[in-house]
């Protein structure tokens, strides 16, 4: 069992979503992170899968992928060389004061932004692939992570082959 990493192209309609994700389901795959959005190609929809799984089981889910009338093209990038990214706010406890100061040494030595300040608490947004914001949270949690949130990753093939419709 090894992660996968899957872009799933779409047509942008009411449901795609639901349909694509309930198949994993149906299927028994967890999914570790799913993002979403529009794409290059207006009416399309580009969705990033990472899911756990063997290699057969993953051929079975893309073969019934393929069968959904909404989906144009399914690419299995996990081999692929690639370039990823997630995105993550952390709301961290923070007291003015030498407590901010190291957070703010944290945020500086993981390039993230501080994208708010309270009275007692800073929002910090981080990008990078999920082991960096992993260290991230881990140097975080001793001064007081009050909610976290990720985007779940996206991912693009290096070069000029791809998931695009054109290529």
């Amino acid at each position: 069992m090894k992660q996968h990493i899957i872009s799933v192209l779409v047509e942008n309609k009411a449901g795609v979503l639901a349909r694509v994700a309930g198949l994993f389901s149906r299927r028994g795959f967890n999914i570790e992170s799913l993002a979403v959005g529009t794409c290059e190609t207006p009416g399309m929809s580009r969705i990033t899968i990472v899911v756990i799984g063997d290699d057969m089981h993953i051929e079975q889910v893309k073969k019934q992928l393929n069968k959904l009338i909404d989906v144009i093209k399914i690419t299995d990038i996990t081999e692929k060389e690639h370039v990823e990214r997630e995105l993550a706010m952390i709301k961290v406890h923070a007291e003015p004061g030498s407590q901010r100061s190291e957070v703010m040494q944290i945020a500086g030595i993981f390039r993230a932004k501080i994208i708010d300040v309270g009275a007692q608490t800073l929002v910090l947004e981080i990008t990078g692939d999920s082991e960096k914001i992993f260290a991230m949270e881990s140097l975080l949690r001793p001064y007081g992570v009050l909610e976290l949130v990720r985007t779940g990753r996206v991912a693009l093939q290096r070069g000029s082959s791809g998931s695009a419709l054109r290529q």
